[in-house]
């Protein structure tokens, strides 16, 4: 089975890693159960929960604890033996109003005064937390699509080292550019670079984004055709660390 890739509690995605280095991360709480996981098949990144049976996982129920005993109440010396209902009566009241204002309008003044700070601190919440979830999601949807591409860099490499040459789309195994469309792939281009190396070219579509959709990703086997290695260009905050700049 192909390796596990896996969003960490600050949404950076890391792998690819064992099905049992995933559930050592669960033990020690570096995953939760939400933690969203995805390996070459899935159509898309699924929490760790969906996937338990798989990797046989099985989650210990959270014990709940008994709830903590009631606030005790202050009781006034000089009502210790007096009717729980006068002890009612007796309780400290709150000031009168001002004249000339009603408890209702220091009702709504109060809660405006509570409530319009919590407006700003949610709009403020929203504003980080929104374009920081849309960037976790494109670069969730980048590196699916470059894990996707994992068979084509073998397709490449068994025909480089085998027969000392660049194949091309259309040759051994390897289908046409369009063959390789995907959920966020539109072709991919096999064949020898400009600068003499070999590998592919990888289109991306679909992601839903102007800076990422019609942009180009490649991977080239390098001078010693032993090491590949990834260039494109997508900005870096979209892409995983093997690919950046």
């Amino acid at each position: 089975m192909s390796g596990w890739y896996y969003a960490d509690r600050n949404r950076e995605q890391h792998g690819p890693v064992s099905s049992d280095e995933l559930v050592t991360h669960y033990r020690f709480g570096r995953l939760a159960l939400d933690s969203l996981v995805w390996r070459e098949g899935m159509a898309q990144w699924q929490p760790l929960r969906d996937v338990a049976d798989e990797l046989g996982l099985n989650p210990a129920p959270v014990e709940i604890g008994s709830a903590p005993p009631p606030v005790p109440q202050a009781t006034p010396a000089h009502a210790t033996n007096a009717d729980p209902q006068d002890r009612l009566l007796r309780a400290p009241v709150a000031p009168p109003a001002k004249p000339g204002m009603s408890g209702g309008k220091i009702a709504l003044i109060v809660a405006a005064v509570l409530l319009v700070p919590c407006l700003g601190i949610g709009a403020i919440l929203a504003a980080i937390s929104i374009p920081a979830y849309n960037d976790y999601t494109l670069r969730a949807k980048v590196s699916q699509a470059i894990a996707e591409s994992q068979p084509l860099k073998q397709q490449v490499e068994a025909i480089r080292t085998g027969e000392a040459r660049c194949p091309g789309n259309g040759e051994g195994d390897i289908g046409t550019p369009e063959s390789y469309a995907g959920t966020y792939v539109t072709r991919a281009i096999v064949g020898e670079f400009d600068d003499g190396t070999c590998g592919f070219e990888l289109e991306f579509g679909n992601t839903g984004n102007t800076e990422i959709d019609g942009r180009k990703l490649w991977w080239d086997m390098g001078s010693d055709n032993s090491t590949w290695n990834c260039s494109s260009e997508i900005d870096n905050k979209w892409l995983p660390l093997d690919c950046r700049d």
